[in-house]
């Protein structure tokens, strides 16, 4: 195969690769009333199946990117992207809880791979003046199966079995890993053949803190009747965290450099996109069990799937749209009327689904889709673009685990508020978010519309 051929072969794969992980991440969300039910399914075991994934993958995301660069894109690329049909797999025969959790943190593990090697393998694939559209691609699949997720999920569901989504996803992703042995270079870079040396214990501190916390957060709802359930995991997570600042201070080749935590504008504008997925997620988890419920609308899963269409179609048209108006307004500008849009929208949707209005539920629904593409398409970009090139691979790990932490954040959250207020209580707390989403815009330097 010649080269041209062979790098459009790798932009391919990478493609549906990432069409595949970003339709994994939200076509969940239209099965869950059924998955519970099929399971039978605790309320905490609903929230840990798309907990493990966001957690697993928020852990593993900067070990990835390490990986890529000492083992070889292609290498971790591959990896991941088999990881992820194992794993889809090990979901379609789950049983049980315990079997469906597991395959769901694999298919965090895998992700965590499969995006910084595909990303890494789809920039070298292609010649320098090729490169900004061959990304922009790769991207934009990612979105488009983002978006299309929920009325996916909801078909499958609804016309097969929820099973299905995972059968799909996982048979594609095995298409996509074909590809990449077909086309792109499966060795180590010249002069790293040996396994890579990373900090072990930064890496196990991160992941013990990230999961603490999450737990933690979860037994504040019980914190009267088993005190234990939240203070104990409570203080797992600050011990971790203060061992983790000390461990990575002392080394010299440490897993996360904490120098660039120091930059406001990073942390910034990582947080803004940490925002975004807060409120994405948990608004398709909860809207999804709310629309699906035995009271109300009760939809069908391809009811619901196509009731939350009017959002997809306001995260895929506003993420492409996204450059030009940044372009045109200036970044600031373009995420806080972004994040206002979010705040006035919450409570239309709050209403309208306690309404049992269809109409409106959709424009509060296009609205707040539309607002949250802005920043979950333009933070991460301004984020990147505050540290030095040669931090790149570190920060662009840094604001994937921030991203997919925040959803797990807003998962859990948002968890809490929907045990005791519904739908309703969900809804006051993204806008909640979108107002500190507002704060975080509002004080980033403003910047002149080019």
């Amino acid at each position: 195969m010649e080269e041209a051929a062979r790098g459009r072969v790798v932009v391919a794969a990478s493609c549906l690769g990432m069409l595949c992980l970003g339709s994994n991440g939200t076509a969940i969300m239209a099965a869950l009333p059924t998955m519970r039910s099929d399971l039978a399914l605790s309320g905490i075991e609903v929230e840990w199946a798309v907990n493990a994934y966001l957690l697993a993958s928020a852990a593993f995301i900067i070990l990835g990117g390490k990986l890529a660069d000492r083992m070889g894109a292609g290498r971790i690329a591959l990896a991941g992207l088999v990881l992820f049909t194992v794993s889809s797999f090990v979901i379609v025969l789950a049983a049980a809880a315990s079997w469906l959790l597991a395959g769901r943190a694999l298919q965090g593990v895998a992700a965590a791979f499969a995006v910084p090697g595909t990303l890494t393998l789809v920039g070298r694939a292609v010649p320098v003046e090729a490169r900004v559209a061959a990304i922009g691609a790769w991207a934009g699949f990612l979105m488009l199966g983002f978006s299309l997720g929920p009325l996916i999920g909801g078909t499958l569901t609804h016309f097969l079995e929820w099973r299905d989504i995972f059968w799909l996803n996982g048979a594609a992703m095995l298409g996509a890993a074909i590809g990449i042995v077909l086309s792109a270079p499966i060795r180590a870079p010249p002069g790293n053949g040996s396994p890579p040396r990373f900090d072990h214990v930064g890496f196990v501190l991160l992941a013990i803190l990230m999961v603490a916390a999450i737990v933690a957060l979860q037994g504040v709802r019980a914190v009267f009747e088993e005190p234990a359930r939240c203070l104990v995991p409570a203080a797992v997570a600050i011990g971790s965290l203060v061992l983790f600042i000390r461990a990575e201070r002392r080394r010299a080749d440490p897993f996360v450099d904490l120098h660039v935590l120091t930059h406001p504008a990073f942390l910034r504008a990582t947080a803004t996109g940490a925002v975004a997925m807060f409120c994405i997620l948990p608004l398709l988890m909860f809207l999804n069990l709310d629309l699906q419920g035995s009271v109300g609308l009760a939809l069908t899963p391809v009811e619901a799937g196509l009731a939350t269409l009017p959002m997809s179609a306001g995260l895929l048209a506003v993420s492409l749209l996204a450059p030009v108006l940044v372009r045109r307004f200036g970044p600031r500008r373009s995420m806080m009327v972004a994040m206002l849009g979010i705040v006035g929208a919450s409570p239309v949707v709050a209403l309208a689904a306690e309404d049992e209005a269809i109409v409106p539920l959709a424009i509060g629904l296009l609205l707040i889709g539309a607002g949250l593409a802005l920043p979950y398409a333009t933070a991460p970009r301004l984020a990147l673009a505050a540290l030095p090139p040669e931090s790149a691979g570190l920060s662009s790990g840094l604001v994937n685990a921030g991203t997919f932490l925040g959803g797990s954040l807003g998962v859990t959250i948002n968890a809490l508020a929907f045990a005791t207020g519904g739908l309703a209580a969900v809804m006051a707390v993204i806008a909640a978010a979108g107002a500190i989403g507002f704060a975080l815009c509002r004080a980033m330097p403003p910047s002149d519309p080019h």
